[in-house]
């Protein structure tokens, strides 16, 4: 290793999956490992994000590493208080909080071919070196930002939910939200419990189906701390569920679309029991097929829209201006804040969230938005040398993000265990197994609703701007099995 460089491996991210890398890279005996993250302590999305309402959207048992269970979930989805309390016991646990940096964004990253090591450089001037870098930046780290004429001319307060002010009281408020997605629909009914009014601005309605939640008795959480294997057998049962419905309603669609037509029944029949006037109904449904967004649950959205200072508003709007908003229906709200759930650049900023140069000079992101998002096994990517990223194209497996991370974490100990047996320098994958991979998921999509359904009018963060959609269409064994067994002359190594 050339004396100049300073770490085994640059991490960037210290949410959970920068923690699971740095985990996995422990475990194959890694230890001189840095951990950079642009916020102030680890956690990822669930540091950063504190909105009122906030909560897991599958269940918490699934929702959290699979070597590492949680017996202290309060509730089946559990909120978001408990997955930072438990992103802080596994890094303790699992030592990884030593190896982290905090308040140290990364500008970009820079391989040095004649080196052999990535040059890593943060925002305050500082470069470093490692002779691996992996990006743990997540799909929602950069929030987009609406273009909306006049918004920066509102004299009253401007909250976005990735940005939470928690010393901000609603009470009393005339509150206007922007957006309806998976945010939306935990705020909206949280909001409207103390403000004066609260209007709702929808470009695109959501499915949202009802969420079959409730505590877990403390003497069942003493039972699954005490009987590990129970909690496991709570868990599969979990699992089972959510992969059933990824298999069939998403990865299958072309074979099983009546199980989303009866999920938008489902979704239909809770509009009609939480809302009675018809006009209202309508706007608030979707016209596209269940599955084209990430499902959506809820109990009390729906409900909420009934109340009389709760007002949806679809026109769209005009402008913004010092006291409110014009609609384009001519109508004029006037408000004391606007919240923001306008979502996240995922293709445009999010993939990648960095800007990561690899050999002959190539722009990972430009790269990929020229000849389209691309990657081997979600994790890889030609010419580009010692690199992983672990929120690229067809990364997504599963409807629990822990299922993407722990395939990884399996890539990760196959890929290292080869570089270490060889005793080689670097390892790159090549264009070929690229290729044969990105073709084979583009076949195994042509099934899903991704594909098959009427997802046009969905404006879902699953497509990107020219179609393309990022969600690995396999089941997360069959996922698991190959990281486990991939080809080794996929990879060059020397």
């Amino acid at each position: 290793m050339a004396m100049n460089v300073q770490y085994d491996v640059i991490v960037v991210g210290a949410g959970f999956g920068g923690m699971g890398a740095a985990i996995q890279l422990k475990k194959m005996g890694y230890d001189n490992i840095l951990i950079v993250d642009r916020e102030d302590d680890l956690g990822g999305t669930w540091h950063v994000n504190h909105y009122p309402g906030l909560a897991v959207d599958i269940p918490s048992a699934t929702y959290s590493y699979w070597f590492e269970p949680n017996p202290n979930w309060s509730r089946l989805y559990a909120p978001g208080t408990e997955l930072k309390t438990y992103a802080d016991h596994v890094a303790d646990k699992y030592d990884v909080r030593r190896h982290m940096r905090f308040n140290s964004p990364v500008d970009g990253a820079r391989w040095d071919d004649d080196g052999k090591y990535w040059q890593v450089t943060l925002s305050n001037g500082e470069t470093l070196t490692s002779r691996f870098l992996i990006t743990a930046t997540g799909y929602l780290s950069q929030p987009r930002k609406p273009d909306i004429p006049g918004i920066e001319d509102f004299a009253g307060r401007i909250v976005h939910s990735m940005d939470w002010d928690d010393d901000y009281s609603p009470a009393g408020e005339r509150i206007a939200l922007i957006g309806t997605g998976a945010t939306a629909v935990q705020l909206i009914p949280e909001l409207s419990k103390s403000a004066a009014e609260l209007t709702v601005y929808q470009r695109t309605p959501i499915h949202v189906v009802p969420k079959f939640d409730f505590p877990i008795p403390v003497l069942l959480r003493r039972l699954f701390a005490r009987v590990p294997l129970l909690q496991r057998a709570f868990r599969f049962t979990t699992d089972a569920n959510l992969e059933v419905m990824m298999i069939l309603s998403v990865l299958n669609y072309k074979y099983f679309r009546q199980l989303n037509v009866g999920a938008s029944y489902l979704s239909q029949a809770l509009r009609f029991v939480s809302i009675r006037d018809k006009q209202l109904r309508d706007k608030l449904t979707p016209d596209y097929d269940f599955g084209c967004k990430r499902p959506t649950y809820s109990n009390s959205y729906y409900r909420t829209f009934a109340s009389p200072h709760v007002h949806l508003q679809t026109s769209g709007i005009e402008r913004v201006e010092a006291d409110g908003i014009v609609a384009y229906d001519g109508t004029k709200t006037r408000i004391d804040t606007l919240v923001l759930c306008t979502g996240f650049d995922i293709w445009e900023a999010n993939i990648p969230a960095i800007e990561v140069i690899g050999r002959d000079a190539r722009n990972l992101g430009k790269w990929w938005r020229d000849n389209g998002f691309r990657t081997y096994q979600g994790v890889a990517v030609p010419a580009f040398p010692n690199f992983l990223s672990l929120a690229g194209p067809y990364a997504t497996s599963g409807l629990s993000f822990f299922n993407t991370m722990e395939y990884q974490m399996r890539h990760m100990d196959r890929l290292f265990g080869e570089l270490k047996r060889r005793d080689a320098a670097t390892f790159e994958v090549t264009e070929d197994a690229t290729n044969r991979f990105s073709e084979r998921m583009l076949k195994l999509l042509g099934k899903t609703v991704f594909r098959q359904g009427d997802c046009s009018r969905s404006r879902s963060y699953y497509f990107s701007p020219s179609g393309e959609t990022l969600v690995r269409p396999a089941s997360t064994n069959q996922t698991n099995r190959e990281n486990d067994n991939f080809p080794l002359t996929d990879y060059v190594f020397a």
